[in-house]
Formats: C-alpha cells, sequence, structure tokens
C-alpha cells in the first residue's frame, strides 16, 4: 500500500441478492484516498456510490448485500494496514466511528429516535474514547456549537423528531466528527442543509483536516460542493468508475461524454436573469426546447390558497411535571397567497419554518393561530373526515423518503395506494397508471415490485414524487423534493413539473435551499427567517434585486462549479445563533412588510444583527 494513501480500494465488486439472482451493484472498482486529502465520488444515483461506502464501513452486509470481490485496504496506524473485507466483526466495531466515521444519507432513520441527541453523540464519544458521562456531554456540546445548531445547550436534551431535517442533519455531522476520525466517508452530507450552513459545515471540515490530518470521501451530486472541497474526485457510472483525475482537471476538462453529460445538467445561479416565467433544462441526450411555455398563473379569480397570519408553534416541556416552560416559534404570522397553475418558493436556512408552513396546510402538526384558506374556505375548522377530500386535492412530497414510505409495502403499491383510497381508478386501469408514472419520474415499471430499501436515496425520491402526482392534485407541497437526486435526474424532475403545471394548471409550493432550482422552476419566492418572511417578490425581484441583508447572504453562499471561485465561508451571525425557542410570555417581534415595488416586499427589522434600511 502506498504510505501516501490512507485507503485503497482495489477491484471491489459488491452484489446483492434477495428475490432476484444476485445482481451486481458496483463492478471491479479501484481508487485511493490520500492522506489529508479529500476525494470527492461523484455521479448519478444508484450509481454505486453510497454502496461504496457501506462495503469500506462493511455495512452492506447488514441490507443484503455482500462484498463478492475485490480487497479495501485501510491503515490505521503507519505500518498498520488491514483489508476491510476480511476483518472480523470485532475488529470493526473498534474502526467503525473511532477511525473511520460516517456521516449517513438520511439522518431520520440513522438517528436514534428514543435517545436525546446529547446521549447519542456521548455515547460514541465515551465507547471511543474513554470519557466520562460529563467529558462525553461536553464535546457533544461543543460539536452542537461548531455545526451552528441554534441553541445547543437546549438541543443536547431534544429527540430527533423535535428537530429539523436540516438540523438532524448538522447533528449527524457533529457526532462523526466528534471523535476527530482519521478517514471521514461522508454521504450527501450537506443535501438537507441550505447554502450558508452548508458553506460553514464544509469549512468545518477543512479546520479539522488540518487540525488532525483527515482524510474525507465525499459522495455528493453538487458539483459545485466538489469544486469548494475536493482535491481529487472519481465518476462512476453503472457501478463502475469512469473517470478519475484532479478536481480542477475533470470540471474544466472533462474526457468521458458521461461526465460531460452530467456537467452540463448543473444548475447554474444566474442563469434565468432576464427572464420573467420559469424555464425547462436543456437536456443533453434530447434536442432543444423550442417550445414557449405559457404563463399558468390566473390572477383573475380568487386564490387557490390563501394564509392569513398562520402561526404555529411548539410546546417544550421540562422538568419531572412536563411543565411548559418554552415554545418553538416555529411559524410567526405569516400571510401568503397562491394562485392556480403557480409556482411558490419557500427558500431560507433549516429550522426557519418553511417545512413546518407546508405540514401546517396540510393540517400535519397544528397551527394555533391564523386562517388557511383553500378553494375560498376555511379548513383550519374542518374535522378529519372533511380533510380527506382537501387531502388528495393537496398532495406533499416529503424531505425524508425512507421515512415516508412503507418498508412493507412495495413501492407499486404504495404508488397505488391515493388512488385506491380516494376511489380514482378502476382495479384494472391501476397497475398501468402505475406504470406511467414510475416511467414519468425516470424509472421502469419493474420498480414497481422493489420494496424501499432496494432503491437507492434518490430513486426513494422519486416514487414519493410519482405518489404526489398519482391522484392529480391541484396542489403540490414539495418538501426539498429534488435534494436528494443528481443533477440530471433533477434536471427532468424539474423539467416533469413544468409540463404537468402547464398541462393541468397544477400549483407548486417548493420547499428548497437549492437557490438555483428556486431560480429555475418559481414564479414568485418567499425568504424566511426565525419563522418570518423578510422578503417575498417575484422570481426577479429575489434573484436579480434582493434588498433585504440576509436575502444577499444567501445568494452569496451558494457554491459554483469552478474551483478557481472557491469562497469563504458566508457566515450569517457571529456567536450564538439566533434561536426560534422562546420563553413562554416571550412573543417575537413580528415586522410588517413594506412595499418596495410592484409585489416586492421586505421586512425593515433587524434579523440577528441584518437589518434594511429603505431608500
Amino acid at each position: 500500500m502506498d504510505p501516501r494513501n490512507i485507503l485503497e480500494v482495489a477491484g471491489l465488486t459488491v452484489a446483492v441478492g434477495g428475490r432476484r439472482p444476485p445482481v451486481q451493484l458496483v463492478s471491479d472498482l479501484s481508487f485511493a484516498v490520500p492522506r489529508g486529502k479529500t476525494l470527492a465520488i461523484v455521479g448519478e444515483s444508484g450509481s454505486g456510490k453510497s454502496v461504496t461506502a457501506l462495503s469500506i464501513m462493511r455495512l452492506i452486509e447488514y441490507g443484503g448485500g455482500a462484498i463478492t470481490g475485490g480487497s479495501i485496504s485501510f491503515a490505521r496506524q503507519p505500518g498498520d494496514t488491514v483489508d476491510m473485507a476480511a476483518l472480523p466483526e470485532s475488529t470493526l466495531r473498534q474502526i467503525r466511528g473511532a477511525e473511520i466515521s460516517m456521516i449517513f444519507q438520511e439522518p431520520m432513520t440513522s438517528l436514534n429516535p428514543v435517545l436525546t441527541i446529547g446521549a447519542q453523540i456521548a455515547e460514541a464519544v465515551s465507547q471511543h474514547h474513554g470519557k466520562s458521562a460529563q467529558e462525553a456531554r461536553a464535546v457533544a456540546l461543543t460539536m452542537l456549537e461548531r455545526v451552528r445548531l441554534p441553541s445547543p445547550a437546549r438541543a443536547l436534551d431534544r429527540y430527533p423528531h423535535e428537530l429539523s431535517g436540516g438540523m438532524r442533519q448538522r447533528v449527524m455531522i457533529g457526532m462523526a466528527l466528534s471523535c476527530r476520525p482519521s478517514l471521514l466517508i461522508a454521504d450527501e452530507p450537506t443535501t438537507a442543509l441550505d447554502a450558508t450552513i452548508q458553506a460553514q459545515i464544509l469549512e468545518l471540515v477543512r479546520v479539522l483536516q488540518q487540525e488532525i490530518g483527515m482524510s474525507v470521501m465525499f459522495i455528493t451530486h453538487d458539483m459545485g460542493v466538489v469544486a469548494e472541497i475536493a482535491d481529487e474526485m472519481i465518476v462512476m457510472h453503472g457501478g463502475q468508475c469512469v473517470e478519475a483525475g484532479p478536481v480542477a482537471q475533470i470540471l474544466n476538462d472533462p474526457y468521458h461524454p458521461y461526465t460531460r453529460t452530467l456537467l452540463k445538467a448543473v444548475p447554474k445561479l444566474g442563469a434565468m436573469r432576464g427572464r420573467r416565467l420559469p424555464a425547462k433544462f436543456e437536456l443533453p441526450d434530447t434536442p432543444p426546447a423550442t417550445e414557449v411555455l405559457r404563463d399558468t398563473v390566473r390572477t383573475q379569480g380568487a386564490p387557490l390558497l390563501r394564509l392569513d397570519a398562520l402561526t404555529t408553534r411548539f410546546d417544550n416541556h421540562e422538568g419531572y411535571l412536563g411543565r411548559v416552560r418554552s415554545r418553538v416559534h416555529a411559524v410567526e404570522r405569516v400571510s401568503l397567497e397562491l394562485y392556480e397553475g403557480e409556482t411558490l418558493g419557500l427558500v431560507g436556512e433549516s429550522g426557519c419554518g418553511k417545512s413546518t408552513i407546508g405540514r401546517s396546510i396540510l393540517r400535519l402538526v397544528k397551527p394555533c393561530g391564523g386562517r388557511i384558506e383553500f378553494l375560498g374556505s376555511d379548513i383550519m375548522s374542518y374535522s378529519e373526515q372533511a380533510l380527506r377530500p382537501v387531502r388528495r386535492d393537496i398532495q406533499y412530497v416529503f424531505q425524508d423518503p425512507f421515512a415516508s414510505l412503507d418498508p412493507r409495502r412495495t413501492v407499486g403499491f404504495s404508488i397505488a395506494e391515493p388512488l385506491r383510497v380516494h376511489g380514482l381508478e378502476p382495479g384494472q386501469a391501476v397497475e398501468a397508471r402505475v406504470a406511467d408514472l414510475l416511467r414519468k419520474v425516470g424509472l421502469t415499471p419493474g420498480h414497481a415490485t422493489r420494496y424501499p430499501h432496494e432503491l437507492s436515496g434518490g430513486q426513494r425520491q422519486r416514487v414519493c414524487i410519482a405518489r404526489a402526482l398519482a391522484p392529480r392534485p391541484k396542489l403540490i407541497i414539495a418538501d426539498e423534493s429534488v435534494s436528494a437526486l443528481d443533477v440530471s435526474i433533477q434536471a427532468r424532475i424539474v423539467n416533469l413539473l413544468i409540463d404537468l403545471q402547464q398541462e393541468f394548471g397544477v400549483a407548486y409550493i417548493f420547499i428548497s435551499h437549492d437557490m438555483a432550482i428556486i431560480e429555475r422552476i418559481c414564479h414568485r419566492v418567499a425568504v424566511m427567517y426565525l419563522g418570518q418572511i423578510v422578503e417575498l417578490g417575484s422570481r426577479q425581484d429575489i434573484f436579480e434585486n434582493p434588498l433585504h441583508p440576509y436575502t444577499k447572504r444567501l445568494m452569496a453562499a451558494v457554491p459554483v462549479a469552478d474551483v478557481a471561485r472557491r469562497t469563504q465561508p458566508a457566515t450569517l451571525f457571529e456567536g450564538d445563533i439566533p434561536s426560534p425557542i422562546r420563553r413562554v410570555g416571550d412573543e417575537p417581534e413580528v415586522a410588517p412588510l413594506t412595499a418596495v415595488g410592484n409585489g416586492h416586499f421586505v421586512a425593515t427589522h433587524a434579523v440577528g444583527g441584518l437589518q434594511y434600511q429603505p431608500g
């Protein structure tokens, strides 16, 4: 083994069995991770990226897979090299977490739901470093502070379900880094994070690399992140490596046709400048689009959806008696209108209340104030029975696809379920409808017989999108619906959503941290912070003339797929991060939105020291 490398994978072949004959997921894969450097692995969903990571940790065996060939050489100490593929489980337990840590793609399914955040991080520190409970808790607090979690001391005693998806991802990152491993395997670690937190997490990884000489294997589909952090990269397709080399060389002068196709599909912030309406992506394998998209927004009648001073808070029960002494002010007096055929984007940092707005609309969480009008009726007072037809017309694509799919049911059953529940298709037509929906989202009818655990994260997300499309709803709330998808599938899904809007006039609330996707698909954009809207306007207003300092910082933090433009992290706030948790009776100031243009509104109050000054 080359002493300059910490990990060398040679001829790795991985297969999965089950009901069908064994299928090779990775074939004859070879690469190396240099000491103190970052290797990025990129490729489409299902290309074998995550399977490779799980194989290195020998976790693939718990998912029905097996390493059928090759070696995985890991340098534990100078002169002490082991083959991970041949080690007994007892030795693997010593290495996992302490010497090789992994950040998993889906944080909700990776965190223990019955243990607090602090207990889970402290457990890893105690087990691998022999620290006392008090010392381990102190390390846990330090890591939560370093991953920029609001109110880290309180977060120690909270459970995973009490945190947003982005916050859970930061907890996973903190847990993986707490033992200061020599090799970090990061599987889509910043997928659920907004641009500002992502930039700070990437900087944290860089700092740890310098402090302890940590090596990183970074799996991602975000080429901007690759350009920002990686030294070397390999491109995977169909379980094989099709191109490998320095990041700058591959990004600037890709050799393999697949790599060129992948890079062409990368969404670029600013590509929509001067355009008023959404526009489809130009896909490399399809003829250039010649159709002119029509304006689908119908503003003549009443809005499809109206939120008036919507407020959603969550009680924090503290002490042995469970008294409510503080509350999470998730959404504070938000007012919005959405018209038929319109796409409204909700952007902001994780934990700002974007997902809570979506869940409040469907009454999946209980609002504590305001009105929700859908098709002219206030659904806040509806019974569960009265909500059934509303939930047929409003479909939700959840952020965590694995948690929202029944692991005991096939993919086909999950997609067909809303058709059967609402009686929308006769029995014999359901199967054909499911096959058609799978094709539309870039899968095959054969996927209908598979179970969620047999699919990649990106494939599961496409299944969730197909399920949402099944009952032909009037409104789809897409909560980070394309964040787990690789860039080419991402572009196809965005094009599909635009086609459906053109054909059926469906409206979307598009919740995302990906500013380039928001710019491409949305008519209007609302920028949120701490449960409030700080700027609201047309896509052109927000992206071409942002006025609130918070909006400007969000734009500046978006990574670009260009090594020459590596930036310093855009830190929004120094010191303690402002938190949505307040003591009972401590009401937040809710700033009115001031009109600064036709349909362009900005909050004029200070947000964590950032304040818009009119004029």
